[in-house]
């Protein structure tokens, strides 16, 4: 299936703010809703954007009220961009009610990552692209100007470039493909479900946050047991932090946790594919953005070339 990619925004456009899963405080957004103004775009918040529903986890709202938020945003026509305002947890209730009938024509970038992974995927297996980057909350928890900048690059229709270094487990080689995948929790999740990726030669990413070392390795163990990675053609692993328990791992806080990537390592070993670590995407404060769909050629050798 040939991927659809949205056009190119304008100044003057407007950019719908959700909160599709977890509860956000309207402080918390401040920050991001400035710096869409400053780019030149007009912020809409959701109706919902700031309710909050507590049933085991404090939600954006009751499913209902978030589902309406989302579909608003995807079929208004004056809305030219989606963006979440965080993850969490809460777009898997989503899925089954996503409605896409003036979305198709009129279609629009939507930018998230973490729990939004739910919601790229169905996106993907429609046909269309999305952007897994920063939410807008996050910008008020000291992340990089870059990888705000280069979501408004996709915005304005500019090609991303990434030149990387080398790292310990890399597997060098040449690769080309479509991107799919995101936060490695919600890709577990869907396995099985019609709503998970189509693995089938695709270049797969993965990221996560705040798992233990067990749980992250029955994660891959569920990917090698599902065939995924008999699938993939390669493989782009980005930030892995909090991992483990924080009174013993030294690396707690750091981006790319080198004994997550020697667990990843290690049960890949096997696959001939291309695998590049340490690509600055995830939990981490610098989050550069990927396009989920979008076809990238990846370069593994004594440095690291990606490109869209």
């Amino acid at each position: 299936m040939k991927k659809i990619f949205p056009k190119s925004l304008k100044k003057g456009d407007k950019i719908a703010i959700i909160s599709p899963a977890g509860a956000v405080d309207e402080t918390q957004l401040q920050k991001g809703i400035e710096m869409i103004k400053n780019k030149g775009y007009e912020p809409i918040l959701g109706e919902h954007l700031y309710t909050k529903f507590s049933n085991g986890y404090n939600y954006a709202g009751t499913e209902q009220e978030r589902i309406k938020d989302l579909n608003w945003a995807l079929n208004d026509n004056e809305i030219s961009a989606i963006w979440a305002s965080r993850g969490g947890y809460g777009c898997q209730h989503l899925v089954e009610s996503l409605n896409l009938k003036n979305f198709i024509k009129n279609q629009k970038w939507y930018i998230g990552y973490s729990d939004n992974t739910v919601i790229q995927s169905y996106l993907l297996k429609k046909g269309f692209a999305s952007i897994h980057g920063q939410t807008v909350k996050t910008s008020s928890f000291g992340v990089t100007e870059e990888s705000y900048d280069l979501i408004f690059d996709i915005l304005k229709g500019k090609k991303l470039k990434y030149n990387l270094e080398s790292h310990q487990f890399n597997k060098n080689g040449n690769i080309e493909g479509e991107l799919i995948g995101g936060n490695l929790a919600l890709i577990y999740a869907l396995l099985g479900t019609k709503y998970s990726f189509d693995f089938k030669d695709k270049i797969l990413f993965i990221e996560d946050i705040g798992e233990n070392f067990y749980a992250l390795d029955r994660m891959i163990m569920s990917l090698e047991l599902a065939g995924v990675f008999k699938k993939i053609s390669g493989l782009i692993v980005g930030g892995m932090t909090n991992m483990g328990d924080e009174k013993d791992n030294k690396q707690y806080e750091e981006s790319f946790d080198e004994f997550t990537y020697q667990l990843i390592s290690d049960r890949i070993s096997k696959y001939k594919f291309p695998v590049v670590f340490g690509f600055p995407n995830g939990h981490i404060k610098d989050n550069r953005p990927l396009i989920i769909g979008g076809n990238v050629k990846v370069k593994v050798e004594d440095k690291v070339k990606i490109e869209f």
